[in-house]
């Protein structure tokens, strides 16, 4: 008995001592998989945006004086010809008074001198008088008479600076901020004007392109020249300082002829109507322009790793091996990238847990149904 139990006991230390020369490998990691599509879909570009009124006028007054008079409030709308202030009017209606004065004056110098013509024609006629005297007198008739044309410029002048002093709305519009109140002394030389009148039932808003951008909003759309193109740039929205979107849309109508040395852009002007005075001058906002990619190749942002200023997708190839393969995105659209090159239509790429995924690692691919978030957009 005791032999036979040695030998078993040395059999069981060699078996423990010496394990399976082939141990069973781990299985590859399953990972969603999905086949990339090309689809026709929309991205959003948005720049910051200026709003003026489609006029804005600075109100001066066109001679000096105290001011008199306020007729409107700040913010308050006037119609064209309406008046707004008054500067006190009289220095300026006496200086007519005597322009008027003056012109009577000359008229009573030409008819004396008219008078004098008519006395000496008859005389120089029959030779009583030399015609040297006749000369002399037709020529302070004409002299007379010029000096009544002065008289009436001057009149006219002096009757222009009497309505200087009431001044009038130039257009429909609200009126800016008063920078003078009523007693204050106004000159044609002030630097900051009366107020500044604008009319906003339309509004330009102004916005900057850079050179990159300009050259992509161009070929989107076709014609022949810069004109044509602008005719088939569809409606654009405009964004509000708080976020939200006004509710008309506006239209790209005119482009700067130049580009702007120190920034490098290119100014743009959009339209907008603004019946119920909602935009004002001076307001800021975004512009959004749409741009559409036609067959553009569609990825999920979570499919995506960004390392060193580059973003990377791993690709699936035989023997379900992955590739990290760098990608150029042109836009995005929701949760999904639009991609320029890197990848082509029907490659497969890893959709989750790229984070752990390394270059020639093996995996057990799962393909994704057609119907996921990425095929959705494709068909937009």
């Amino acid at each position: 008995m005791k032999p036979l139990a040695l030998v078993f006991a040395i059999a069981i230390l060699y078996g423990c001592s010496h394990p399976p020369q082939q141990q069973q490998q781990a299985a590859p990691p399953s990972l969603p998989v999905m086949e990339v599509k090309s689809g026709n879909s929309t991205t959003y570009q948005e720049y910051p945006a200026s709003i003026e009124g489609t006029v804005n006028v600075e109100v001066r007054p066109q001679v000096s004086g105290t001011l008199d008079k306020v007729f409107v409030d700040e913010g308050a709308y006037v119609h064209a010809g309406q008046p707004i202030f008054k500067i006190n009017e009289l220095p300026y209606r006496s200086a007519l008074n005597n322009a008027v004065a003056a012109l009577h004056a000359a008229e009573a110098a030409q008819a004396n001198a008219q008078i004098e013509v008519e006395k000496l024609t008859p005389l120089v006629e029959n030779k009583v008088v030399s015609d040297y005297q006749l000369k002399t007198a037709k020529a302070s008739y004409r002299a007379a008479t010029a000096n009544i044309e002065s008289a009436k410029a001057n009149v006219a002048t002096a009757q222009i600076n009497l309505g200087y002093t009431l001044i009038k709305a130039p257009v429909n519009g609200f009126i800016g901020r008063l920078e003078k109140k009523q007693g204050s002394l106004v000159t044609p030389q002030d630097v900051a004007a009366l107020t500044e009148l604008s009319d906003v039932h339309d509004v330009h808003v102004y916005f900057s392109l850079g050179e990159k951008d300009f050259v992509t909003f161009k070929e989107q759309y076709p014609g022949e020249t810069l004109q044509d193109k602008l005719k088939k740039v569809p409606y654009v929205s405009l964004l509000l300082a708080d976020g939200t979107e006004y509710a008309k849309q506006g239209k790209i109508d005119i482009i700067d002829g130049q580009f702007n040395k120190t920034t490098g852009a290119i100014t743009v002007r959009a339209t907008f109507s603004n019946p119920q005075g909602l935009l004002r001058s001076g307001n800021t906002g975004k512009i959004r322009l749409s741009l559409d990619h036609k067959d553009a190749l569609i990825v999920p942002e979570s499919a995506t790793v960004d390392m060193q200023d580059k973003v990377f997708v791993f690709t699936v190839g035989d023997s379900s091996k992955v590739k990290k393969q760098a990608i150029s995105i042109i836009g995005k659209n929701g949760d999904n990238y639009l991609v320029k090159d890197g990848i082509k239509a029907g490659d497969q790429i890893v959709l989750t847990g790229i984070d752990k995924l390394q270059e020639g690692m093996v995996i057990h691919p799962e393909k994704q149904p057609a119907t996921d978030k990425s095929a959705a957009v494709a068909k937009n």
